[in-house]
């Protein structure tokens, strides 16, 4: 059988040899931890505590400041020292609750109790969810319980777990996989207890065949679950491409996975609607790769949410060579940083850190016309064009070429021979079109 894929996309190397094979090592928290309000699309978080207020781990400090919003949970005990901006990954100055750790793991009543999910009605799994401050962790931030909380819950005949981890470099998914599949199982049967129509689909890139066969294996007696092989190519993880994949069904800028019938989360994500629902523990952790030929010893982390950045650098052995370039995230759609100083969050995933910025020392140059930007776009659109209109800040053109469709996956730029900044240039065209919208 011909493995699951879409139309276009690329093959870089994926670099994942570093750290594939590094089993999750757990990182102590350590000094003060940050906690910012805005770790999610939507409204922040709304601050619960003051400075000089005890709080124990698993304790609400922030709560859903909104419809789409989410809970903050405090990941040690502690006091809070006060609450501030603080820099994130992004570049954002962000409000945050600053919180001394110290070292007790005090937590609240019933933290990582276990609980029978069989018996808990959708209203209160779905409160579960809410309460546990969960939301998209490949990198969305979209929150969870939102998601879980479609307007027909009977239209959802796909419930989508998102194994492919396209993104070079990237492993802690993979390792999860391999390590804790019990949770990802877990976790998607409890999403499935929401949608009685529908059935779970793993999809897995087949550059991963262990872990394919080992879920596959373990869902053999699971008449609702399948694991889906993938072809390796990115982006095989976007959510529309895997939606397409495993379902042949398409979405745009303007729809929902939902609105397809389809409800998507990635392997962290249905890991931690696990342990909310089924071991009582909310999001206070996340599993971060941490890799790069700058990096002394490649590998992946269970770290807390707060945790700085330096911490993780420490764990893996510091640099080998003072990297040119870091990134939040992988190569391909992270952020570049120009600091460490910055905590864990729950939309962080990874660390990679490059001793030679190539991007830096390529010179851009003229287009040249070859049509290698448009062969590999997975949204069919045309760059050239859409770069034209972008010089020129033509809002209205770059709509008219659907440039809004653009999921800023990178390909047309690591494809352009001419090294132009396309998806930089759509990027910034994009925010200008929405923010042009909003006024």
């Amino acid at each position: 059988m011909a493995l699951l894929t879409f139309k276009g996309g690329i093959h870089p190397d994926d670099g994942k040899s570093l750290a594939k094979d590094k089993a999750i090592v757990e990182v102590k928290p350590k000094g003060n931890l940050v906690y910012p309000v805005s770790q999610h699309i939507g409204a922040p978080a709304k601050p619960l505590v003051a400075k000089g207020d005890k709080v124990l781990v698993g304790q609400k400090i922030a709560e859903a400041g909104g419809f789409i919003s989410a809970n903050v949970i405090c990941s040690v005990s502690g006091t809070v020292k006060g609450i501030e901006s603080k820099l994130v990954a992004n570049g954002a100055m962000v409000q945050s609750i600053l919180v001394e750790n110290d070292g007790e793991e005090e937590a609240i009543e019933g933290f990582g109790t276990d609980r029978d999910a069989s018996k808990l009605s959708k209203e209160e799994i779905r409160q579960i969810v809410k309460d546990a401050g969960i939301v998209g962790l490949g990198g969305a931030g979209f929150p969870t319980h939102v998601k879980l909380t479609p307007k027909d819950e009977n239209a959802i005949d796909y419930v989508i777990v998102n194994g492919a981890e396209c993104e070079p470099y990237l492993t802690s998914d993979y390792r999860t996989m391999i390590e804790r599949p019990e949770q990802i199982i877990g976790g998607l049967k409890v999403m499935l207890q929401l949608f009685d129509n529908a059935k779970g689909v793993i999809g897995i890139e087949n550059n991963k065949p262990e872990a394919i066969k080992k879920l596959t294996e373990m869902v053999k007696d699971e008449p609702r679950i399948e694991v889906c092989p993938l072809l390796t190519k990115y982006p095989q993880g976007g959510e529309r491409t895997l939606i397409y994949a495993v379902t042949g069904r398409e979405i745009n800028s303007s729809m929902l996975p939902a609105d397809a019938g389809c409800i998507v989360d990635n392997i962290d994500t249905v890991a931690s609607i696990y342990n909310a629902v089924c071991k009582t523990t909310p999001l206070i952790r996340k599993i971060i790769t941490v890799t790069g030929d700058a990096i002394a010893e490649p590998q992946n982390f269970e770290v807390r949410l707060g945790t700085n950045y330096q911490r993780l650098v420490e764990a893996a052995g510091g640099f080998k060579q003072e990297p040119e370039k870091m990134i939040s995230g992988g190569p391909m759609m992270g952020q570049a940083l120009f600091s460490l100083d910055f905590p864990v969050a729950k939309t962080s995933s990874a660390l990679t850190t490059f001793t030679k910025d190539q991007v830096a020392a390529m010179e851009p140059s003229a287009c040249i016309r070859c049509g290698r930007c448009v062969g590999v776009c997975p949204e069919h659109l045309v760059p050239p064009l859409m770069m034209k209109a972008s010089t020129a800040h033509d809002l209205e053109k770059f709509q008219s070429l659907n440039g809004m469709e653009c999921v800023e996956c990178g390909c047309c730029a690591y494809a352009c021979p001419a090294r132009r900044p396309l998806t930089q240039a759509f990027k910034e065209m994009r925010k200008a079109v929405a923010a042009s919208r909003r006024k």
